[in-house]
């Protein structure tokens, strides 16, 4: 292994959900419940980021479901594998599918900055980043992640395993990486995106649909969401020159009325940044909202997923 260090900063957590799925059934069933379209290409090690809907097209929880010979992981870095497994158990029926909770196994990393992707190339070996799914024989999986704008990747290792292996830059915070995911207009399910809310009031509709594979759980909603063009809420970015809310959600108001909730928040250099499921009726031309109905607006809406 090179000798090669890079200046990538990197941030070290726990997924919280990791699901084997095994049987003789597995890829059709995943396939019949999946947003994203799961066919295998002629390389079988794939990662494909999607979402798991109920009945009617709401978000339940994302994952990314990696493929590794016969064998599928459901990799979540948010949502709980306690959800996904209800959700999934729900639907097998005659199917010969079996799901294996074995979150408290495997640890994570999430690697992002200049040089990530030579530096990984070059230590891991392997099939260019870029393709999907990176398995090494010894460290576990790289994948392409979902953390900032610009590439970054996550690394699944088992616990316990040699984590020193790879000489990454420096480490930071949750809060750090919050406010990376934030700027980024990255939602966290089921925290900005949830069981109330349609993956296209999120902007997950880009990457985490498929209006091409067929049927699945929720499909027709999202077809029919398609067709209509527009939603009537969005996930959108704020920020604050003041300390984040202690208590999340926030309500958010506009003249006196609630349009909406602040769900997230990080701190900034002067202040915080968040983001809210916003009501576009209730926000008309409005670039200013308050916490409170009789408060000050000093909300700035600096950008959403338009």
């Amino acid at each position: 292994m090179s000798d090669f260090r890079f200046p990538a900063r990197y941030f070290k957590y726990r997924p919280t959900a990791v699901l084997k799925v095994t049987g003789e059934d597995a890829f059709p069933f995943l396939q019949g419940q999946f947003t994203q379209d799961i066919r295998p290409a002629q390389d079988e090690m794939r990662a494909v980021y999607g979402l798991w809907l109920n009945q009617k097209g709401k978000v339940l929880a994302d994952s990314f479901l990696l493929r590794h010979g016969a064998d599928w992981l459901c990799v979540s870095l948010f949502s709980a594998a306690k959800t996904i497994r209800e959700r999934l158990e729900t639907y097998i029926i005659a199917d010969d599918v079996r799901v294996e909770d074995m979150t408290a196994q495997w640890a994570g990393m999430a690697v992002f900055g200049p040089g990530a992707v030579e530096f990984i190339e070059e230590n891991v070996g392997g099939r260019p980043l870029g393709t999907g799914l990176v398995a090494t024989t010894k460290h576990g999986f790289i994948f392409p992640g979902r953390r900032v704008a610009e590439p970054n990747w996550e690394w699944l290792y088992p616990m316990g395993g040699d984590e020193t292996a790879m000489q990454f830059g420096g480490p930071i915070g949750f809060a750090e990486s919050e406010r990376l995911r934030i700027e980024a207009l990255i939602p966290s399910v089921p925290r900005d995106v949830g069981s109330e809310d349609l993956p296209n009031e999120g902007g997950l509709d880009r990457d985490a649909i498929s209006y091409t594979k067929g049927c699945y759980l929720g499909q027709e909603v999202m077809a029919r969401l398609k067709a209509m063009g527009q939603v009537r809420r969005r996930l959108m970015r704020l920020s604050g020159r003041m300390a984040p809310p202690e208590i999340l959600p926030a309500s958010l108001f506009a003249d006196g009325k609630r349009i909406g909730e602040l769900r997230s928040a990080a701190p900034a250099e002067d202040g915080f940044v968040g983001l809210a499921m916003i009501s576009l009726f209730g926000l008309g031309q409005r670039k200013l909202l308050g916490l409170s109905p009789d408060g000050p607006a000093d909300l700035a809406i600096t950008d959403n997923q338009e």
